[in-house]
């Protein structure tokens, strides 16, 4: 079976979230629920220091008709082609008021045709776990939790981060 892109992907599901009366975009990954916004940004990979800025910054772009806005997204969901970093997943991990909003999605052995995602997702954004069950429903994905190495695996100097309220 032939594994859609993951732009095709997206769009699958955005076209599924019409259903449920949640707003999308034909040109940006964000769904609107429940008067927020969940932003889906997809990468092969990212640089930690990219990953750090992007994560506290929590912006989202918004197209009506000709203009655009910048909007707060209340959560932002990774999807990487490859596995993210470790230090990236910690940072996610022992944050709290980042997992809470970010989630990370490994869709790398979806494409490789091993019907796999790896994710953390400790949100409670339905548009994530309505994604999943996607995941689940349309792609026939098993979804597993990301293995998270132990704190004395990852070296705490490599990234620093303040917290964003």
């Amino acid at each position: 079976m032939k594994m859609p892109k993951i732009w095709e992907i997206l769009r699958m599901f955005k076209d599924s979230c019409k259903g449920r009366g949640w707003k999308t975009s034909e040109n940006e990954d964000w769904v609107e629920a429940d008067e927020c916004y969940h932003n889906f940004l997809w990468t092969k990979n990212v640089s930690f220091s990219s990953f750090k800025r992007i994560v506290t910054s929590k912006k989202c772009i918004v197209r009506e008709g000709l203009s655009y806005r910048v909007v707060e997204a209340s959560y932002t969901a990774w999807l990487f082609s490859e596995k993210p970093s470790e230090t990236m997943i910690k940072l996610v991990y022992e944050n709290p008021s980042f997992s809470s909003k970010i989630a990370l999605y490994d869709l790398g052995q979806i494409f490789e045709g091993k019907g796999l995602c790896t994710r953390l997702n400790d949100t409670d954004s339905p548009v994530f776990k309505e994604f999943e069950s996607f995941l689940r429903n349309e792609l026939k994905a098993k979804i597993k939790p990301v293995p998270i190495a132990s704190s004395s695996e990852i070296n705490p100097d490599e990234y620093t981060v303040k917290e964003v309220a």
